[in-house]
């Protein structure tokens, strides 16, 4: 058996505490306590095998993990932890754990709940969370334990990387530190409702790291005014920043030059863009639109106004019962007519990647340009358009961990130069008279006015901060939170997912039986989860499954698997 060491303790009570909703009472009577101690169980059993590398080796038996876990629970019972009066709950809990060949876990649980103790006489012995209170004070004892540079830590500070599972290939390492990351975003750090929050709404808009507000203010501060014709310092220095936010863009999607890269306010205003500038010059009555039925409203409005105006004709890609394309269906729609196919890079309804790649090199057999909205993507997968063979990308900012208002168009270059402006104004001219006007080259034709410049530099500064991170690591992890968050909803009696594609970004849709999708997502913000219920301006993609509405909990880097146990928790005790 393992030394108990502070360390190994520490982690254990890390997971204990912050697994319980925040501000709640548990008496340890009837179905809350039992789907607590179900949980806790659980994850007992899931983490024994993680909890700390030098102090526990590779766990291979449930019935060995329980009986490692009880030594670590023991030494809470007798430590500093144990009051004079205790906690029979929570006693008898720890004691359940300790059964290594007995049955279920959920089996021990509801027998553990079951017990007339707990049904009648609850008040005697005090709730589950006075317990955890007891298991705090066990912090004077744990921070005397030096770390390795000798500095004195207090091991709850490890929370957060201790909830990243040790088996993954990312724990541990410098480049992937769920604490620190969460430690950069300020608007984490907060309660709602009177519970800490839980933000699961990352495909609607992500939290900004405090590398991007700080930014943001140092430049307002410091750096503000307008760029490229002034001729003062403080224009030199905005047109830098500027400037240095489209290379840093470029780099971002392997560009293969700044000028293919415009700014605008959104992935919205991009697809209008090319929508526009792309119908004028390319699409003539009869010609075709592919576009699939997994699509944004920003990637079917622009085009229907452009084909009504053009004559054109939309062509919609089915999808199958698990929410993927339907590649056969897709290769018999494409002709010599089909001029566009506009695909979205990651669905947001049901979070589906499409196959891209394979997608556009069909689409060139005939001849047919094509646009990518990377909404969805760009914050969860690497994007090179140089190797994707793609004509434009666009994507948002503010799905990036940047400003809102901010976004970015690419485009190829020689494409770009046959294409006329959308908009008229200054900065996007060589020579104007009242006769005739002469157009700056690309980018600058297509960024007319005054360019939003701070954000533009906050856009920038979100594309380092997640590079250094590094995209593979972003993926990987959220990976994990995404097969968990899975596995945990499916728990949920009556609850249906929505769509399951072998691929898809960390995006869970769901509806509850019997419940309205609002009435779900406002129960969970009274739990300070935060989720999206609606269409999610994916009207089609819905009703291919015969929906108006999902509630919808999509998931990012500074996510944890203790926050989708407090979702699921919810949604159990709302059922």
């Amino acid at each position: 058996m393992p030394d108990i060491t502070p360390d190994l303790v520490a982690q254990v009570a890390s997971r204990l505490y912050n697994q319980l909703p925040t501000g709640e009472a548990f008496p340890g009577n009837g179905a809350d306590s039992r789907c607590i101690a179900a949980t806790l169980l659980e994850r007992a059993k899931q983490d024994t095998s993680s909890l700390s590398a030098g102090a526990v080796d590779t766990v291979s038996g449930s019935g060995e993990a329980l009986e490692r876990i009880s030594h670590v629970f023991e030494s809470l019972k007798t430590g500093p932890a144990h009051t004079a009066t205790g906690n029979p709950f929570a006693h008898d809990l720890l004691k359940t754990v300790s059964l290594p060949h007995s049955p279920s876990l959920g089996q021990q649980a509801d027998n553990l709940v079951r017990q007339q103790t707990y049904r009648d006489n609850a008040a005697s012995h005090g709730d589950l969370k006075g317990f955890v209170q007891n298991i705090k004070s066990f912090r004077h004892h744990l921070s005397g334990n030096p770390d390795t540079d000798g500095k004195h830590v207090d091991p709850f500070a490890r929370l957060l990387q201790a909830s990243l599972p040790k088996s993954s290939k990312l724990a541990g390492t410098p480049s992937f530190n769920v604490a620190a990351i969460r430690g950069d975003f300020p608007i984490l750090h907060q309660q709602i409702h009177g519970r800490q929050l839980v933000w699961f709404d990352n495909a609607a808009t992500t939290q900004k790291p405090r590398q991007v507000i700080d930014a943001l203010k140092r430049f307002y501060e410091q750096d503000n005014s307008n760029i490229h014709r002034g001729a003062h310092t403080l224009a030199a220095r905005a047109t830098d920043a500027f400037e240095g936010a489209r290379d840093t863009i470029r780099d971002y999607l392997n560009a293969g030059s700044s000028e293919e890269i415009i700014f605008v306010r959104g992935t919205t205003e991009g697809i209008n863009l090319v929508a526009n500038s792309y119908g004028k010059r390319f699409l003539q009555p009869g010609d075709e639109i592919l576009l699939s039925e997994l699509e944004h409203h920003a990637n079917i409005v622009p085009w229907q106004i452009v084909a009504k105006e053009r004559g054109a004709v939309i062509r919609v890609i089915p999808v199958n019962d698990n929410g993927e394309i339907n590649l056969s269906e897709y290769q018999r729609l494409l002709n010599p007519r089909t001029r566009l196919v506009g695909l979205a890079h990651a669905n947001n309804s049901l979070g589906t990647v499409l196959p891209i790649a394979e997608m556009t090199q069909l689409a060139k057999r005939y001849g047919a340009h094509v646009l990518i909205d990377g909404a969805q993507s760009v914050a969860h997968l690497p994007v090179d358009v140089q190797a994707l063979g793609i004509d434009f990308f666009v994507f948002s900012g503010h799905k990036i961990f940047g400003p809102t208002g901010i976004g970015a168009v690419y485009g190829r270059r020689e494409l770009l130069e046959e294409l006329p402006p959308w908009q008229g104004g200054g900065n996007m001219i060589k020579d104007v008279t009242f006769d005739e006007t002469i157009y700056s080259g690309v980018p600058a034709k297509f960024e007319a006015g005054t360019p939003n410049v701070a954000d533009a530099y906050g856009l920038g500064v979100a594309l380092d901060y997640v590079s250094r991170i590094g995209l593979p690591n972003i993926a990987a992890y959220e990976h994990r939170l995404l097969e968990y968050a899975t596995e945990k909803l499916r728990s949920v009696n009556g609850l249906r997912l929505i769509g399951n594609p072998r691929e898809k970004v960390a995006v869970t849709s769901f509806v509850l039986r019997d419940k309205p999708v609002p009435e779900v997502g406002t129960y969970l913000d009274q739990h300070g989860i935060a989720v999206r219920a609606g269409h999610h301006c994916a009207q089609p993609s819905l009703r291919r499954f015969g929906l108006e509405a999902t509630v919808r909990p999509s998931y990012s880097f500074y996510n944890t698997f203790e926050e989708i146990d407090r979702m699921v928790y919810a949604l159990h005790q709302l059922r």
